[in-house]
Formats: structure tokens, sequence, C-alpha cells
């Protein structure tokens, strides 16, 4: 495994990041468990959750994968071993059952989210604390076109004091931002240093074959000021495997359960994703170590967040790590980008 240096902090991260957004809907606490002790095996030490997990969200299964790990750090003893993420949530998205659904990133809140982290994660700190989405309406979620709203969010600095409190309480280590954009950004950054406050080490976005998008703007941002990417759905919710190729909806599968999950699913990201399959198979590859390899090897990308349902998945996932593309197959993901890019934004 590879490790790399999350910001300008002393921290390194390994290449691959487990996600946990399943656990509590999709996985039981064992599995979960089978999950962390594989993981951990493979040299991953990073472990990305949040408090409004699992996904997708509701009332009756909120905070249950926090729960879960820190079930596994009391009956293991373990959590030194890890450097573990987490995330406030921000208003929107449904969710009406956190903090009555007046969810804001001031310091109330972030004091509420963070010591009930604390408590379900049984842990004394969290070593990277992120900002789950803007509070503000902006582009995040898969919205294109940017319509200005005037509305009232909590200021930037503020923000960044309320995190400052925590980091001296002992209670954060590092901070992060998420579902950001390139102006975003650098505003968190930019006032960081003009305060001498915590700075952004990290951004989560979504970073796949099928949606490029952070490559404009923020990839820049992300290696000139070491803000680097925590890249989630890496495998467009399992679109890039090419198990939903055909019309198939093998039973387990997310976008054979929920609905709600669009976002990866429209007939320019099924043709995208039958020509990214066909280019793996051209190769000898498996499609989803392909695209997963791909993503790991950006030089903007921290930490590539890879999810299971299952251990065969996880394997599969974690030795994608071992696969370095060749210049023909690079050729022809970047061919079929140029045909159709970014189909699902």
């Amino acid at each position: 495994m590879d490790y790399r240096q999350l910001g300008r902090t002393d921290l390194k991260v390994s290449a691959l990041c487990l996600g946990t957004m399943t656990w509590g809907e999709q996985n039981s606490e064992p599995e979960a468990f089978a999950q962390i002790e594989r993981a951990k095996a493979a040299g991953i030490n990073f472990m990305d959750t949040a408090e409004m997990y699992p996904v997708p969200p509701k009332a009756e299964t909120y905070a249950t994968t926090e729960k879960f790990i820190g079930n596994w750090f009391k009956s293991r003893g373990d959590r030194a071993d890890w450097i573990l993420a987490s995330k406030i949530a921000g208003p929107g998205n449904g969710i009406d059952y956190i903090r009555d659904g007046k969810l804001k990133h001031n310091r109330d809140h972030v004091v509420a989210a963070v010591d009930a982290s604390l408590k379900r994660l049984q842990t004394d700190y969290i070593d990277l604390y992120q900002l789950h989405w803007p509070e503000r309406s902006t582009n995040y979620f898969g919205q294109l076109g940017y319509t200005h709203k005037e509305e009232q969010f909590t200021p930037i600095l503020e923000i960044l004091q309320a995190l400052d409190e925590q980091v001296k309480a002992g209670k954060i280590r590092h901070i992060g931002l998420s579902n950001e954009t390139p102006w975003g950004t650098m505003k968190f950054l930019a006032q960081a240093e003009a305060h001498g406050l915590p700075r952004a080490a990290s951004i989560q976005n979504p970073y796949n074959l099928l949606n490029r998008s952070f490559e404009v703007g923020l990839a820049e941002v992300a290696i000139r000021e070491q803000c680097g990417l925590l890249a989630y759905s890496p495998l467009a919710f399992g679109m890039l495997s090419g198990k939903y190729a055909n019309g198939a909806r093998p039973p387990k599968g997310r976008l054979s359960l929920y609905s709600r999950f669009t976002r990866y699913f429209n007939p320019q990201s099924e043709a995208a994703c039958a020509r990214y399959v066909a280019l793996a198979h051209e190769h000898g590859l498996d499609p989803a170590q392909m695209a997963l390899a791909f993503v790991t090897s950006r030089p903007f990308v921290t930490s590539n967040i890879i999810g299971a349902t299952s251990l065969e998945q996880l394997d599969s996932n974690i030795a994608s790590f071992e696969l370095k593309l060749s210049d023909e197959v690079l050729e022809g993901i970047a061919a079929i980008q140029k045909d159709q890019p970014n189909p699902a934004p």
C-alpha cells in the first residue's frame, strides 16, 4: 500500500480509504467488522464516515454507521491504528431529524455534531472533520449550471473559528471540505491563512470516469494548495463495474434497491460505461479495477474511497491498487472522455 501526505498535516493516509456508507443499511455490524479487518490486513489505515450515514439517509438508521465503528474500536482497541474521518451534515437533502432539521455550520451545530460523533465512535478525537456539503446553495450533488441565490449562510470565518475551538479542545485534529466548489475552497483557504485558523487538508468530492468535473478548476487548487482530493463514488455507484449493462439489475445493487440514485444512471452514462467496460476487456482487465486504478493514479488524488457490500467486492477493489494502467489503456480512456465527456456530473 502507498501512503500519501494529507494536505499540509503530518498524517500519511493510505492511497485507498475504506468507505462506510453502506454499514447499517446494506451491511450488518458483523459484515462491517469483517470489512474493517480485511482492509486493515491490506494496509489501509484510513476510514471515512459521516454523522448522516448510512445512505440513503433516513431517521430509523441515522448514525448507525458511526455506532458500528465505535463498537469496533471498543472491541478491538485499535483506534490508534486508524486515521478516522467524519463529517457534519448540512441543510437540505431531506433531513429533518438531525438537530431538528435546522442544520447549519455555526458554532452550536459544530459543537453538538462533534460531541455526538465522538460518543458514537467511542473515541476522544476525530483525525479529519469535514463539512459534508456547503451550507449555501451552489453546484453539488450533480447540479450543473449555477443560479445565484441571495441567502443567509454561516460566514466562512465563523465556521473556521468554530472548528478551531474543536481543534484546540483536542476533539478534532484537522479539517476538510466536501462537495465544495473552487470558490468555496479558495475562500476557506484564504480565511484560514489570513486569521491563523485551521486549514482544509482535503476536499472530498465525486470523481470517476463518468464524472471528471473535478479536473476543471479544483484539480489545480488541490495540487497548488496541497488540498488533495478524497475521491468518492469512484465506481459511480457500481455503474463502471459493468454489472448494470444491457438493463441488468442485480438484486443487491444500489441502483436496483434505491430509486433515488439516478445521478449516474442515464442513457449517456450507459453508453459511456459500455465503452469503458469494452476497453477493459480488450486489455484483459477487470472493468471495476481499471476504473479504480485510473482514479488512484491521478496526481491530485490523496486517497480513493472504496466501498463494498461484500468481502469479494472489497478484495477486488483493494487489488486495484496493484494495477498500473498502460499508455494504451490511458489513451483509450482519453478517447472515450473526449467523445462523451462527463455524462454523469
